[in-house]
Order: C-alpha cells, then sequence, then structure tokens
C-alpha cells in the first residue's frame, strides 16, 4: 500500500475563470476539443503546481475535465447512456442540471474511457502521488440508473457481477498507467443513513433498504478484489456537495456496520458541522484493522470561514480515543467543486482552507 502522510485532498477544486470562459465557448461552438484540451492542460498543470507548493503529497487534476463528479465517469462506461432526467437532484436551496445516465446495454469496461487520458496527464506533470477519483459503482443503483436492468439481463445477480467486473478492470488498468492511489466517491450511504432512519417503523420498506446496503456491500467488495497490495484505495462517504448545499443528513451510526465490512484502505468522513453526528462510529468503521486509516474531514469546503486549529486539533484528539492516532488523518469535509458550478467560496479561501488542512496535521503527527 502506498505510504501516505496525516493530511489529504478529497480532489475537486474551484474552476478558474479562464477554463470556465473555455468550456462556455466550447458548448456553444465557439472554439474546439482541441482548443478546449490545451486550455484544461494549462489549468491543470497551474493547479497540480500550487497543491504541491503547498505539500500536498498526493495530487489531482481538481476534476476540470468534468462537469460532473460523478456522471462524466459514468458515461464512460460502455452500455451507459446520458439522458435528460428532467428533475433537479434534490438538494436543499439550490437546483441542479437534469442530466443523468442509464443504462443502455450490458454494463461493461470501456477500453477508452477518456478518464485514462486524464489520468496520464496528471501522472506525467507531477512529482509527487497522482491521486484518481472515480463514483462508487453504487452510483449506478440510485436516481433511476438502473431501472431497466431486467431489459439486458435474467438477473439481478448478473448485473451487479458485471458492474463488479466493469469496475475492476477499470480499477487494475488505472494501475497499469501508474496509479497507485485511486478513490471512490460515494453519496449512496449517505443516502442510506436517512432512508435507514426514516423507514425504522416500516419493516417492509426498511428491508429495501438493508439489501441495498447488502448490495453495495457485495459489488464495492467484488469490485476490490484481488486488486495489487500496492495500491491504495480510499473511499469518500459523502453527503452531498452542490453551491455549497447538500442532499443529506445524519450521523454514521446506521451504515457503520457496512462500511466496516468493505476493504478500503482510507475512509474519508464529513465531519464539519451539527449534522454530521458524533464520533462514536469511527470505531466500528475502523474495526481493528490495522492498514485502514480514518480520514476525518473536521474543515469544510462549503464556505471560507477558516477554522479554529486549537478546535480541530481538540477533535482530532478526541477521535484518537476511539482510534488509535497513527490510523487518523485529516482533510476537508468534501472537495470545492463536486461539479463544475463549484462551491460558495472564493480560489483564495480555497488555498487558505487546503494550508490549514497541511499545518494543523502537521501539529498534530510530529
Amino acid at each position: 500500500m502506498t505510504e501516505l502522510v496525516h493530511f489529504d485532498i478529497v480532489g475537486s477544486f474551484l474552476r478558474p475563470k479562464e477554463l470556465k470562459q473555455a468550456r462556455d465557448k466550447f458548448n456553444h461552438g465557439d472554439i474546439s476539443q482541441a482548443e478546449l484540451t490545451q486550455i484544461e492542460n494549462q489549468e491543470i498543470e497551474k493547479l497540480i503546481h500550487t497543491e504541491e507548493d503547498l505539500g500536498l503529497k498526493a495530487v489531482t487534476d481538481g476534476e476540470f475535465r468534468r462537469s460532473w463528479w460523478h456522471l462524466d465517469f459514468l458515461w464512460g462506461l460502455n452500455g451507459v447512456a446520458k439522458y435528460d432526467y428532467q428533475e433537479s437532484y434534490k438538494f436543499h436551496g439550490a437546483k441542479t442540471r437534469t442530466d443523468n445516465a442509464e443504462l443502455a446495454g450490458k454494463v461493461a469496461y470501456n477500453p477508452d474511457h477518456p478518464f485514462f487520458k486524464a489520468f496520464e496527464f496528471v501522472k506525467e506533470h507531477t512529482n509527487v502521488t497522482p491521486k484518481q477519483t472515480i463514483p462508487s459503482p453504487t452510483l449506478l443503483f440510485r436516481d433511476n440508473r438502473s431501472d431497466n436492468w431486467p431489459n439486458f439481463y435474467e438477473n439481478k445477480q448478473d448485473y451487479l457481477d458485471d458492474l463488479a467486473k466493469a469496475y475492476h478492470k477499470t480499477i487494475k488498468r488505472f494501475y497499469d498507467l501508474g496509479c497507485r492511489y485511486l478513490q471512490i466517491d460515494d453519496t449512496t450511504w449517505a443516502f442510506l443513513i436517512s432512508k435507514l432512519n426514516e423507514t425504522e417503523n416500516d419493516p417492509k420498506e426498511h428491508e429495501k433498504y438493508v439489501q441495498l446496503a447488502k448490495d453495495s456491500v457485495y459489488v464495492i467488495n467484488k469490485t476490490l478484489e484481488n486488486l495489487p497490495d500496492d495500491l491504495t484505495v480510499a473511499t469518500h462517504i459523502c453527503r452531498g456537495n452542490f453551491k455549497s448545499t447538500f442532499l443529506f443528513s445524519g450521523g454514521y451510526e446506521p451504515i457503520a456496520k457496512y462500511l466496516a465490512q468493505l476493504n478500503y484502505d482510507r475512509f474519508f468522513l464529513e465531519y464539519d458541522n451539527d449534522r454530521s453526528g458524533d464520533l462514536e462510529p469511527i470505531k466500528k468503521i475502523w474495526n481493528n484493522r490495522d492498514n485502514v486509516t480514518i480520514v476525518l474531514g473536521l474543515i469544510t469546503s462549503k464556505n471560507g470561514h477558516l477554522e479554529d486549529p486549537d478546535t480541530i486539533i481538540q477533535r482530532v484528539n478526541e477521535a484518537a480515543e476511539l482510534v488509535p492516532l497513527t490510523n487518523l488523518a485529516l482533510s476537508t469535509q468534501c472537495g470545492f467543486a463536486s461539479t463544475e458550478e463549484g462551491n460558495i467560496l472564493t480560489e483564495a479561501d480555497q488555498w487558505e482552507k487546503i494550508k490549514l488542512v497541511v499545518d494543523t496535521a502537521n501539529k498534530i503527527w510530529k
């Protein structure tokens, strides 16, 4: 497993003005794909240099080539198509665009997935670890994305197995290209927190979400089977991130026993506000696994207010009463731009947040 320090990033960064303008011109047919790619390359190089200058040991391309944190990847799989959902995703206080993904055939690995070239660019332009982020396979369970699986499969088990195989082969290809640190972003578990809580007194409805949790564990662990030992695979358990708003609330307790079964190396958990619940579930999620790190998202990415370092240190010390300090790390609670719109803060705010993560972690883990 890749040796990582005790500070980290979730992955997405605010799109710079030049990139936003270029994408707008591309969408209106005013510049070519090649011209857009050239501008993306320039801005990603600048971003990588900034990440490195701030001391980060694992860097991303900020997801600058994507419109959505999840859909662009899903659209790149064989058997998945783009369609108009005609509904906003249910964020609190903001409306999204209505893009979505759906099954258009049997889901399968795509050897020409555009994310492979995107990863290679980062690897060629950094002196530290290039980190690749992708959405969880569970994102093809929700928001009507796999409603039509019976059109292509005789039973759901075959669909789940194909999905796991497509993801496994994709991750293996990233590895072959030099990836040693991959992060799987997942909002399904936060969705399940809400649903498992809401249906406690309705056994039949509750069982639907218990089964979704079990299916999620199955597909994720099958995806992760027999991957190389020197590949670190993390997950970010996200409550939603769009223009500084959120999708879900609640502590991790209802899903902790399922997360404890997942064969990830690092768990990024959101702990930036009262919606996050208490720290107690991290003990169950860690589950006495020496090779597992709990990454505490104690610094919000949703606004520019800088947290007090002493308060952060106090929270980490509280967490260390549940999980050994050596198995803890620090990050922002989420990325800064899970979609191209970005959160409501400035680029200067964003970099102050990253500096706070690095500086505070260096005080804790001397």
